[in-house]
């Protein structure tokens, strides 16, 4: 797969040729269609690929048996080895990449909302290495995440190669990341959906149809292989009661605090393992011998609990086993990601949600005989709401999964309700609460990274009128006699920056001529910095109450001026031309 787009880099492809793709893609939608259905289907590849190479790491741990959650036993003595040796080959991968600058992956949300959709290639595929090694020796975490990586990485390095828009180039990469996840989980629409909420940020009927074929050619190439997710049949009522959906809002609730508690779990794990005094790529090794002790206790822990998950729709354990492998599959999934494996829990969250409620209908069965299999299929979908984010794509799996209206709507109530628990109880899913940790404020992929690209070096003016402030207020008038300019700076003799002044001030009656200039400078002023972005420059302005600022150097030194109604109308001009992309509308050349 990577072969095809080096030789796409090379001097081989003729430039004309790449020159009269771009100006078709540019002025026909229907080109850029046809590259969706080609990023669908190396998206398609990537599952199929990664799936059977896991499925034969998976013979190390059980011979002759298939996925590992689905085991009744393991033998012990491989259950502690194989993920143990495996933490250890991932922690001298992850220390020979950290000696190399190069390797900085960026997500797919990251690439989206800050980077116009641009992503490393080769990062992306060193990433989904390490996430097959990761689930291949048992770690207790899904593959979606190298999944959707190296699927988005393949839409974006199409659309740079091209040169395209950035507006299409983040449309490519959610399309691999929809072709990706539709095909893993054999839902087609539910990929769509994951695009549109969590990659791209906002549904835009634009983009429905490069977004869906981009979906169902991936699915197509996993069926072509073989490597299509085993399908699920789930008992499902006729219809559902009115009153039941009382309790079915109340588990979404519940499974909205359980996910909490989830993401809380591995940003502590990960806090305890920094404490240990072992070398970082030791920690791996040790997080696989503990997922390999609680392996002991249940293998559903292992891997990403998809057949675990199957046999809990299929037979729901009762109340007590189903909140003890909860606890458990909860604790080896906070600890596989706490000590460095690379994996997602997009798997690991539906098998958890299933849990949930059976223990749900478990407790409930007193007070309410609410189906098993309705609880399992509610619980499994709103906790994954809480955990991954995306109402809309957890209420599509539920449909293309069960094929149930009635069982989809209860699931609906209670995505919803977790959504909006989890958004004002906590504020961010886990991908976005790792960006938190790392200092980002991304919420989802709508793109705001113009906002950062658009400094106040790129917008404040450097031809700027100024004063010595050792000037008196009659030096100033005879200085600048007129209405204009508006804005005056003033600076020492070592020309850094002092304050600055309004022209309107200056010529104000009330003060004396020998009023030194100094004297007008207004309490609290403050300067920019030359790398301040936009929204930072807007809250300045916001705070301090003043129509402009000047802009300084760290050695005080005065490069320049910016006004707020200049910064406010840049914004507005971003602001239509990201509606004007995002609604479709032709580009502006």
């Amino acid at each position: 797969m990577t072969g095809l787009l080096d030789h796409m880099r090379t001097h081989a492809t003729p430039p004309r040729f790449l020159a009269a793709l771009r100006a078709l893609v540019r002025t026909d939608s229907l080109w850029l269609i046809a590259l969706a259905a080609i990023t669908g289907i190396l998206a398609g590849c990537v599952v199929s690929a990664m799936t059977a190479t896991t499925l034969l790491a998976h013979q190390l741990l059980a011979p002759g048996a298939g996925r590992l959650s689905g085991l009744k036993a393991i033998d012990p003595v491989r259950a502690l080895l194989v993920p143990t040796l495996g933490g250890l080959l991932l922690g001298g991968v992850g220390a020979l990449l950290a000696r190399n600058r190069r390797f900085t992956p960026i997500d797919p949300v990251e690439a989206n909302a800050l980077h116009g959709g641009r992503m490393s290639l080769r990062d992306s595929l060193l990433v989904a290495l390490q996430t097959v090694l990761s689930n291949g020796c048992g770690a207790s975490l899904g593959l979606e995440a190298g999944f959707s990586q190296l699927g988005a990485a393949f839409g974006s390095r199409i659309g740079r190669q091209l040169r395209m828009h950035r507006a299409d180039v983040r449309l490519l990469v959610g399309c691999g990341a929809a072709g990706a996840i539709g095909a893993a989980f054999d839902a087609p629409l539910a990929g769509a959906f994951y695009a549109f909420e969590l990659i791209i940020g906002t549904y835009t009927l634009s983009a429905l149809a490069p977004i869906a074929l981009a979906a169902i050619a991936a699915l197509g190439v996993v069926h072509a292989t073989g490597m299509v997710t085993p399908s699920v049949l789930v008992s499902t009522p006729v219809r559902i009661p009115a009153v039941a959906y009382v309790p079915i809002a109340g588990l979404g609730i519940v499974a909205a605090f359980v996910g909490i508690a989830l993401m809380r779990a591995v940003t502590l794990t990960e806090q305890a393992m920094r404490t240990l005094p072992l070398p970082e790529w030791l920690k791996p090794a040790l997080g696989g011998l503990l997922v390999g002790l609680l392996a002991l206790i249940s293998p559903s822990v292992l891997s990403s609990g998809h057949m675990a998950m199957q046999m809990g729709l299929i037979s729901t354990p009762p109340l007590l086993l189903a909140a003890g492998l909860l606890g458990l599959k909860a604790l080896a999934s906070a600890i596989s990601i706490g000590s460095g494996f690379r994996g997602g829990l997009f798997f690991a969250s539906l098998y958890l949600g299933v849990l949930t409620g059976a223990v749900f209908a478990g407790v409930l069965a007193p007070i309410m005989a609410l189906p098993v299999s309705v609880c399992s299929v509610v619980g499994m979908c709103a906790l994954a709401v809480a955990v991954i984010g995306g109402p809309m794509t957890m209420i599509f799996l539920a449909l293309e999964t069960t094929g149930s209206l009635p069982l989809t709507s209860a699931v609906m109530v209670s995505a919803i309700l977790s959504s909006m628990t989890v958004r004002r109880t906590f504020g961010y899913s886990f991908a976005t609460w790792r960006f938190h940790l790392r200092g980002e404020n991304i919420r989802s992929g709508v793109d705001v990274g113009w906002m950062r690209s658009l400094t106040v070096a790129r917008m404040m003016r450097t031809e700027v009128p100024t004063l010595p402030a050792t000037a008196t207020v009659a030096t100033a008038r005879d200085t600048y006699p007129g209405a204009t300019p508006r804005y005056i700076i003033l600076r020492d003799a070592h020309r850094r920056y002092v304050g600055l002044i309004e022209n309107t001030q200056l010529h104000a009656r009330h003060y004396a001529d020998t009023t030194p200039v100094t004297a007008l400078v207004q309490t609290g002023d403050e300067t920019l910095s030359p790398d301040t972005s936009l929204s930072c420059a807007l809250d300045s302005f916001e705070r301090t109450t003043r129509p402009a600022l000047a802009v300084t150097n760290e050695n005080g030194m005065v490069l320049g001026l910016l006004s707020e109604r200049y910064v406010l109308r840049r914004y507005a001009e971003e602001l239509e031309r990201t509606r004007r992309e995002l609604a479709g509308e032709k580009h502006k050349h």
